[in-house]
């Protein structure tokens, strides 16, 4: 054998032996950041706070618990499909320092790591872990305690605790919602849950690799004002009645949240031949300053064009999907987005011939918002007991008669 080919033969092996070991080694997607490797310290929590329970918050500040409690953010730990999905990809201990924040949410401490990306760290039993704590996911004092003082929109010499006012309230979202991804192995744009930069890089417009995202203007991102909005009352029980927020962060799991983001519009257009009709639907995100929708790949939009006859039967049908796709493995690219992008009008045509037979007699039009893949919730067998998927635009035409009204 020449020294030539003994030396392709060696690179071969050694790239047929990388690229194996790219699709067999655990899939770490992002890097873990100072603000989020470690549980948020409780030590110095005041007192009067006492185990740090949200009901023990609530006893003062009533109307903002009786609110949480109906969030997502209330079922940041408990819900079924981030339990599902969790369990299938390892149960990495980094996912909890999210959805459940404190130290005082988890059975271990972490003392330290392993390894220079922190992916394995060093654990030890947590004498001061609550279980019951554990199940309030992102509790009140998860966004509000820092330093041993309540941060919020005011600094309150009355208050029962220690407080400090906030200089953006848009500050207590970073920490979860900013997900860098500076690694050599990936080229997609922005990781997922890294919602933040697709607001400050123009709604995702902008290109570059992942990672190279930091916050410039906090207040420009707009989370607090666009998923809490605001409200006149007291924040505390007894209170005076001045400017706060609702904590409610309805998102992609709030039909009416999402369809007032979705301004979609069905007109008749001009054919392009004799004896046929043709339709055209523009979609337009006119309420999220991110992608629409945003978060992991698996959400994404469809819209499903169904021309039926007198009897209800198809007599044509047309699809798209708006979605993210990514290629994990062997590196991590995105192959393409065609997710609605911040107030830029998409459109969608579907044409058909009127002398057909059956004839047509009715246009159906629905775009549907869908929380997970079908196909992901069979391989995580997630065991959903409530729907995957809703509508949030349907059109009917009767096409013997004027237009049906639209109905969100």
């Amino acid at each position: 054998m020449s020294r030539k080919r003994a030396i392709l033969l060696v690179a071969l092996a050694a790239a047929t032996g990388f690229l194996a070991w790219r699709f067999l080694r655990p899939l770490n997607i992002f890097t873990i950041s100072p603000a989020f490797e470690r549980p948020i310290d409780t030590r110095a929590a005041p007192p009067a706070l006492g185990a740090l329970r949200a009901e023990g918050c609530g006893r003062c500040h009533q109307a903002i618990y009786a609110e949480w409690r109906t969030s997502m953010h209330s079922r940041a730990w408990t819900d079924p499909y981030f339990q599902a999905d969790w369990r299938f990809d390892g149960g990495q201990q980094v996912c909890k320092n999210c959805h459940t924040p404190l130290d005082r949410q988890q059975p271990q401490r972490v003392l330290g790591f392993r390894d220079r990306d922190k992916w394995d760290p060093i654990l030890a039993a947590n004498a001061d872990y609550d279980a019951a704590l554990q199940h309030q996911g992102v509790t009140c004092a998860a966004c509000h305690l820092r330093d041993g003082k309540i941060v919020g929109p005011y600094a309150n010499l009355d208050a029962p605790h220690p407080t400090r006012k906030l200089s953006n309230p848009n500050e207590i979202c970073l920490r979860c919602h900013v997900v860098q991804g500076a690694r050599w192995d990936t080229f997609y744009r922005f990781p997922p849950c890294g919602t933040a930069a697709e607001i400050a890089a123009g709604a995702g417009r902008a290109g570059g690799r992942s990672g190279e995202y930091v916050v410039k203007d906090v207040a420009a991102l707009g989370c607090v004002q666009c998923h809490m909005p605001l409200v006149k009352r007291p924040l505390a029980q007894g209170g005076a009645v001045r400017p706060a927020r609702e904590h409610l962060w309805r998102g992609g799991h709030d039909p009416r949240m999402v369809a007032g983001a979705l301004d979609a519009r069905l007109v008749e257009v001009d054919a392009r031949a004799k004896q046929r009709r043709a339709f055209e639907l523009v979609l337009t995100n006119v309420g999220a300053a991110h992608f629409l929708p945003t978060g992991t790949p698996d959400r994404h939009l469809t819209i499903e064009w169904r021309l039926l006859d007198s009897a209800g039967a198809p007599v044509k049908t047309q699809r798209a999907t708006l979605e993210r796709l990514v290629m994990w493995r062997p590196f991590i690219v995105d192959l393409r987005d065609t997710r609605l992008a911040y107030r830029e009008p998409r459109s969608w045509r579907f044409e058909f011939r009127t002398g057909q037979k059956p004839a047509p007699s009715r246009l159906e039009v629905t775009v549907r918002y869908h929380l997970l893949h079908e196909s992901r919730r069979r391989r995580i067998d997630y065991q959903n007991r409530e729907p995957i998927d809703y509508p949030v635009y349907v059109r009917r035409i009767d096409l013997a008669g004027p237009a049906a009204p639209a109905r969100r």
